[in-house]
């Protein structure tokens, strides 16, 4: 794929993420949540210019960093995700200020690591990019998950018609 058609999908994906986690949702930690990273990180990886030939080393040390700052993102962005658990044994989800807030930092430094690049002359393609929100995401959905199998209720005795509602005392016959 071209940068331009990487940069397309990874606008995108983050504004189909961003607009639906700042809504609430239900979590479905039996579903395959790791599926959109594991894809997104497939496409990433099979172009060959996620790493400067001609800055080797510190392409590498860029990518790295990319990915430390993916996951770290990936990670604020879970803890600071509202979550609950209604009564019906269902688990919900909605990113909060401080999610917002978590991105625009992640972003940030994306944007300085990117520079940092520019600087030291390190040609950057968009799969690396692609590759660190495959990581945030990939973090992000393994925690919601983990986090969402602790918040189910505990499993009370089912109820049936007629529960609650009050009895005649027993009479003893002779």
């Amino acid at each position: 794929m071209s940068g331009l058609v990487n940069t397309v999908v990874i606008f995108a994906v983050v504004v189909l993420v961003l607009v639906r986690q700042f809504r609430a949702s239900r979590v479905d930690a039996g579903r395959r949540w790791w599926l959109v990273p594991v894809v997104l990180a497939v496409i990433a990886l099979r172009e060959p210019g996620v790493i400067d030939p001609h800055h080797h080393t510190e392409a590498i040390l860029l990518l790295g960093a990319e990915l430390l700052i993916g996951l770290a993102t990936g990670a604020g962005w879970a803890w600071t995700t509202r979550m609950w658990a209604e009564t019906d044994g269902s688990v919900w989800s909605r990113s909060t200020k401080a999610s917002a807030i978590v991105w625009v930092v992640g972003v940030g430094l994306r944007a300085a690591l990117f520079g940092i690049g520019v600087l030291i002359g390190v040609h950057q393609d968009s799969s690396a990019l692609l590759l660190a929100l495959a990581a945030t995401l990939l973090v992000r959905s393994g925690i919601l998950a983990w986090r969402s199998g602790m918040l189910h209720p505990a499993v009370g005795q089912a109820t049936a018609y007629g529960d609650g509602v009050p009895r005649a005392p027993w009479k003893e016959r002779v």
